[in-house]
């Protein structure tokens, strides 16, 4: 199964985008780029003809081209978080290898190879690179360490974590800090995934997250507590906490829009 394996050996459930959903959604893209391309061609050309030097000929050329090629696809992977059009059509998104949102550096390091594989060579590279390359990649994303996952149904949606039934009382009374929400998703996604794992490999990585929930929980469980047990009983209290939290704050809102409403000085409020 394809996928991006997070640093403590879990699997995420997002899938590599084939050669063919890539292809397309770049076809996509190039022809909205066609459209950009046309309209600032005329305008280059009106600015330049109304100069009448070749200077701001050879200017206005070099940089269109840079915007064309360098600015443009940057700014869109930048401000779209690695989907574009085309992207968005084909249901993909351009990621980091541990999953996480592109930003400014890769989307550079991509557009900037792009120049080559993409530009230059026409997108021969980029494309033969994607097919030998088993997730998919081309040059720009092993210099930029990035790929396309699908994001259309990648996604089941899953039951809550259930705390086990002997470690209910224990839990409510436990002090449990708010968790970093990278270990919260390594939790989570590890419960998810133990029952595919090795047997060795589950027990390492139980222990180990186990280990770093319990710096942030007091007092600890009883003695003999299984891994995963605990990690389980934390995290639903932790959902369970926060739910509570937000109803009181819901509540809260709600008496604080009705005494709004409330006429001042015992005045009773007028009736319909």
């Amino acid at each position: 199964m394809d996928g991006i394996v997070t640093g403590e050996g879990v699997l995420l459930d997002s899938q590599a985008a084939s050669v063919a959903s890539r292809l397309l959604g770049a076809l996509i893209d190039v022809a909205v780029l066609a459209v950009v391309v046309i309209v600032a061609a005329l305008t280059t050309v009106g600015i330049v003809s109304s100069s009448g030097s070749s200077a701001a000929a050879d200017v206005g050329t070099i940089v269109f081209l840079v915007v064309i090629m360098l600015v443009l696809p940057v700014t869109v992977d930048t401000l779209t978080r690695g989907r574009s059009l085309g992207k968005v059509v084909v249901g993909i998104r351009i990621v980091r290898d541990d999953g996480g949102p592109i930003v400014f550096r890769q989307a550079f390091v991509r557009a900037l190879t792009g120049v080559v594989e993409l530009w230059l060579t026409f997108g021969i590279v980029a494309t033969i690179c994607s097919m030998v390359h088993p997730q998919g990649k081309r040059v720009g994303d092993i210099l930029a360490g990035t790929y396309a996952v699908r994001v259309r149904g990648a996604t089941k949606a899953r039951a809550p974590i259930v705390a086990p039934p002997h470690l209910t009382a224990w839990a409510q009374r436990a002090e449990v800090a708010r968790l970093p929400d990278g270990l919260a998703l390594t939790v989570r996604q590890f419960l998810h995934r133990a029952g595919q794992l090795h047997p060795a490999s589950r027990v390492e990585i139980g222990s180990g997250l186990t280990a770093e929930v319990g710096r942030y929980v007091q007092p600890l469980p009883p003695v003999g507590t299984h891994p995963e047990d605990f990690l389980a009983a934390v995290l639903a209290e932790r959902r369970r906490r926060e739910v509570d939290a937000m109803s009181r704050a819901a509540a809260r809102s709600a008496d604080d829009a009705r005494s709004l409403h409330r006429l001042p000085h015992g005045v009773p409020d007028p009736v319909d």
